[in-house]
Parts: C-alpha cells; sequence; structure tokens
C-alpha cells in the first residue's frame, strides 16, 4: 500500500494478508476509447434503470435492490483492471484493519498474472513461508474454491480469518507434475521491516534485507546505517519485497542520490501527475551498493530498485522483478463504503514503466543451483485458464490426502522449517554457509567487493 496525503494508494503491500493491498498485477494497458457524448451517458444511465426494475418486478425470485446494485458496482470495477475494486461495509473495514499493520492471515502478497491469482512472495517469518509457499506459485484453490474468475479482493477475504484457524491452498508450481496442497494455519501478522546484518569475515559490509516498506524503513536504515559507521560498501536485498508506502521507498533512494526526479505518476487526471525529487542534504555519493532482486520484487521495491539503477547508483543483481507499477487511491462512498480506483501509473527516472515490464538486472543470477527459465509462469496467457481448468479436474472433489502424500508434505515443511532457521532474517551475521547457498546472494557480494576495491561505486 502506498500513501498520500488523505489517500490511500495501493502500490502493492499487501494482499498479504499484510498491511493493505500491496498485490501485484499484469493488468495490460488499454488504449482509451472515445468519450461519450452527454446523450449517450444518460442513455445508458436509463438503460441500467430499466433493466434494474425489471429484474424487480419479473425475475422469478424475490430480490432486494441495494444487494443487486453492489453487485453490480463490483462487476464494473472489476472489469476495469486486477486492482481496481467496490468496497462494501465490511471490505472497507477490512483494509482499516489491514493498514493498521496487525491482522489475522497467512502473510502472502498475491496478485494477478496471466488471470490466474499468483504469489508474487510469501513474507519472512510468516505461516505461508513456514508452510513452504513460494513466489511464483499460481493459487488454484482456496479450501474448496477455485479462483479462476476469482478477483483479488474476494481471493483475500477467504484467506485472511481468525489466528488459529486452517486454511488449505491448493497451488500450481513450476516443475512439479501435479498441483500441491498446501495446509497453513493463520496467524497475527506482524512484519519487521528492515534486518541490517553482517556478513562473516567482511569487515565494513552492510547487508541491509528490506522485506516490505512500511512507515519506519528510511528510520530503520539510517539507524542501521549510524550504528554501522565503519560501512564501505551496502548490500540492499529486496527480494520477495511486496512493496509498500511510496514516501519510503523514495526516501531510501534520496539517501543516496543528490538530484532528478526519483519516480512520476501519470494519470488521466492532472492532480495526478507528480514527480518525486531527491534532494541534496544528507546524501550519500559515496558508499557502493549492490541490490538483489528477483520475480518477489514488486511496486515500491521495483521503484527503489529501478531509480538506483537508472542514477548508476547501484547494481541490480538477480531476477526480473514482479511488474507492478499501477496506482490505487482508496475513496470513501458515504460513510461506510468505498472505491479502489487505479489512477496513474509510475515512471522510472529515465521515463521507463514498471507496469507489466519490471527492472532487468544487471547481472541475471538464479538461486542456488537450479536453473530456471525467464518466466515462473507455466504457460502463456491464452493457454492458462485452460490449463488451470484441466487441473481442477485432476483435483476433483476429493480432499483428502493419501499417506504418502502427507509424509511428502511433512518432509517439505522440514526442510523450509531447517532452512528458514539458516535464513538471514533470524541470523543477525551472514555466514559462509548462508552465502554458498546462495548463488545471488555470493554474487552480489562478490561484485559489491569489487566495487569497493575499485571505488567503483561513487556516483
Amino acid at each position: 500500500m502506498i500513501q498520500k496525503s488523505k489517500k490511500v494508494i495501493a502500490a502493492g503491500l499487501l494482499s498479504t494478508l499484510t498491511a493493505a493491498y500491496l498485490f501485484g498485477s499484469f493488468a495490460q494497458a488499454k488504449e482509451q476509447p472515445k468519450e461519450d457524448t452527454a446523450k449517450q451517458k444518460l442513455e445508458a444511465y436509463i438503460k441500467f434503470t430499466q433493466i434494474l426494475n425489471l429484474i424487480e418486478q419479473e425475475y422469478v425470485d424475490e430480490t432486494n435492490t441495494t444487494t443487486l446494485v453492489n453487485k453490480a458496482l463490483k462487476g464494473l470495477m472489476s472489469n476495469l483492471d486486477a486492482h481496481s475494486a467496490y468496497m462494501d461495509k465490511k471490505s472497507y473495514k477490512d483494509l482499516t484493519v489491514q493498514t493498521k499493520g496487525e491482522f489475522g492471515g497467512l502473510g502472502i502478497s498475491v496478485g494477478m498474472k496471466d488471470g490466474a491469482l499468483t504469489v508474487i512472495a510469501p513474507l519472512d517469518g510468516t505461516p505461508a513461508m513456514k508452510a513452504g509457499v513460494k513466489a511464483g506459485d499460481i493459487i488454484l484453490k482456496i479450501d474448496d474454491k477455485a479462483t479462476i474468475g476469482m478477483s483479488i479482493d474476494e481471493a483475500v477475504k477467504l484467506m485472511r480469518g481468525k489466528p488459529g484457524t486452517d486454511i488449505v491452498l491448493t497451488i500450481v508450481r513450476k516443475k512439479e507434475p501435479k498441483p500441491l496442497k498446501i495446509k497453513i494455519t493463520r496467524d497475527i501478522i506482524k512484519i519487521d521491516s528492515v534486518y541490517p546484518k553482517t556478513v562473516e569475515g567482511e569487515d565494513g559490509i552492510l547487508y541491509l534485507h528490506i522485506s516490505s516498506f512500511d512507515q519506519k524503513v528510511v528510520e530503520s536504515v539510517k539507524k542501521a546505517l549510524a550504528d554501522h559507521n565503519n560501512t564501505k560498501g551496502i548490500l540492499l536485498d529486496l527480494r520477495n519485497n511486496p512493496g509498500g508506502l511510496l514516501d519510503q521507498a523514495t526516501g531510501l533512494v534520496d539517501m543516496f542520490v543528490d538530484h532528478g526526479v526519483i519516480v512520476s505518476q501519470k494519470g488521466r487526471v492532472k492532480s495526478e501527475n507528480v514527480e518525486y525529487r531527491a534532494h541534496k542534504e544528507g546524501t550519500d555519493l559515496k558508499t557502493p551498493i549492490v541490490t538483489l532482486v528477483n520475480g518477489g520484487s514488486a511496486s515500491a521495491s521495483e521503484i527503489v530498485s529501478g531509480a538506483l539503477q537508472d542514477f548508476n547508483r547501484s547494481v541490480i543483481v538477480g531476477e526480473k522483478t514482479f511488474g507492478k507499477g499501477s496506482v490505487q487511491i482508496v475513496l470513501p462512498v458515504g460513510k461506510d463504503e468505498a472505491v479502489k480506483l487505479t489512477v496513474a501509473r509510475y515512471y522510472l527516472p529515465s521515463g521507463r514503466t514498471i507496469q507489466n515490464k519490471g527492472v532487468t538486472p544487471d547481472i541475471p543470477v538464479h538461486l542456488g543451483k537450479i536453473e530456471y527459465e525467464e518466466d515462473p509462469i507455466l504457460l502463456k496467457e491464452k493457454d492458462l485458464k485452460k490449463h488451470l481448468e484441466t487441473e481442477l479436474k485432476k483435483i476433483g472433489n476429493d480432499t483428502a490426502e493419501t499417506a504418502s502424500k502427507k509424509q511428502k508434505a511433512k518432509d517439505a515443511n522440514a526442510t523450509v522449517e531447517s532452512e528458514d532457521e539458516n535464513s538471514t532474517v533470524n541470523n543477525k551475521v551472514i555466514t559462509e554457509k548462508m552465502i554458498y547457498n546462495d548463488a545471488q546472494l555470493k554474487s552480489g557480494l562478490d561484485i559489491l567487493k569489487a566495487l569497493i576495491i575499485t571505488e567503483k561505486g561513487k556516483h
């Protein structure tokens, strides 16, 4: 989510069920239709009223006008793009709860990619990460409900719930021959956003893992730099960061860039055309920076990595980012309802867009020793829906797992927990073992050390 003055802008954080609509999406930009005349608009309004009256008078069952209108509004908003939505009283209240940063959920940031509900990233230390959910997973079913045709908001509503209750996600994962069922127990989602670490045997290198852009990111990064005043190089890890507050993203870039437009947004309404500029005061132009990204890096994290790349202030290492570059505002309608509406797109300093394109790393490095294809989605858009329908048929209505499947899931969860114990989140020092188990981390460190030696990090 991104906040701007009194408007709430959802740049990405959280579907996660973390703090407010950080979902990424790959909605395609469409050519603007020719604006209707006043007469055409009036005819359209009359048509809607006529049809509503016909339903009320002739439909076989008794109807509720308020319910019909609310459903019509939801359909209207969902046909604009994957992020725009009508929020009834309950949905609007849920959004308010999410923005407080603590709620019952799974810890997943999700978005629509090629028409499929896709995991942008599981958030560090949350039930979803511990259960083994991965970036790029396609969520096929939530408990017994298929997600084909389901909106992001509907999916989020199903995944949120009372802490301690269980939910089963059926997912399609690349290189897995069959859909996987992952059981997750909901919990209160509290997220630490900045994890500063030192690197074993490397004096002067500061590792900064930013898991999301909440309201304390800039403050926390400044504190980390003050606590490590001998820093010679910064390894900025934005992998699996689904986004967050715009002012924190621009504020972070502003710490290392002294002039120019960090990011701009352009919309149909003139008031939405805004530029966010860097300031000279307190800028560090000398410390070399290497930034790690992957397919789970979205929204605000793409603004940071893309801007640093455009300013030639950081070397970007890893995999192509998610591609969430649209701006949403939440506008109240009456006292208890609201609409979430896409009003603009973000553009990086060079003028390039993030939406549906993402940020391409300067040095592509895949995770670990496994070779992945560029796109984690299995099929192209035209084939995806048909493929998912086929996968649903495989599952059928049988929700029981065989003993072998249970054992496989148990083994998989044990592996995840073991990895979590050795993760960069739970340790204050990046150990040699962690480095050699993470090809992206090792590459980033090697490049950073070279920049320090050659003093190539200076702007």
